[in-house]
């Protein structure tokens, strides 16, 4: 049975939370960000996200805490939930990816360092370089750490109800096909 529930999955730097925050919006839908979660479990250790990301593929609490908190949420209805893994453990969600090259998702997550506390607190980037290689280590421990406990891949994109490729795309424009594809996902 299908839920009225949205998962958003993507690359860091896609757009995820700026589509989750404006389709909640829309949808008059609640909004749940693993990604929030995840860094308040660093900032609560005294961690930033590399740190804590690092720790994570040493201790498996670190991805099993985080992805119970999203079983929990997904037992709501009315919600958009952004995870790599809620589209696995909700799969009766309407699943959807956002893509987006590596370059550009280190330009967006390092510009939004200046106006994103958040994010400033939880990821130590001085440069653009840096927030690249932050970005690559992080992709790579996370598709193995999911590969190693769940057997899963997030970056496998025939899961997925709708990949969208976020690349000068407004939020706007990515909403619009996000709602036209889920009311008819739907039935409606």
């Amino acid at each position: 049975m299908k839920k009225k529930i949205i998962t958003i999955a993507g690359k860091p730097g896609s757009g995820k939370s700026t589509t989750a925050k404006k389709l909640a919006g829309d949808l008059d839908y609640t909004r749940f960000s693993s990604g929030d979660f995840f860094r308040q479990v660093g900032l609560d250790k005294g961690m930033d996200l590399t740190a804590l990301t690092a720790l994570a593929e040493r201790d498996k609490s670190i991805d099993e805490l985080t992805d119970q908190k999203v079983r929990e949420v997904g037992e709501k209805e009315n919600i958009i939930i952004e995870s790599r893994l809620a589209f696995h453990w909700i799969p009766d969600s309407f699943k959807i990816y956002l893509d987006l090259d590596a370059d550009t998702c280190a330009e967006r997550m390092f510009k939004d360092l200046e106006i994103n506390p958040s994010r400033k607190e939880s990821e130590d980037c001085e440069t653009l370089e840096e927030m690249k290689e932050s970005l690559t280590v992080r992709f790579r421990s996370e598709k193995k750490r999911y590969m190693e406990m769940y057997g899963v891949d997030p970056q496998d994109l025939s899961q997925y109800d709708l990949v969208i490729n976020t690349k000068g795309t407004s939020v706007e424009k990515v909403c619009e096909q996000i709602e036209s594809a889920y009311k008819s996902w739907l039935g409606l």
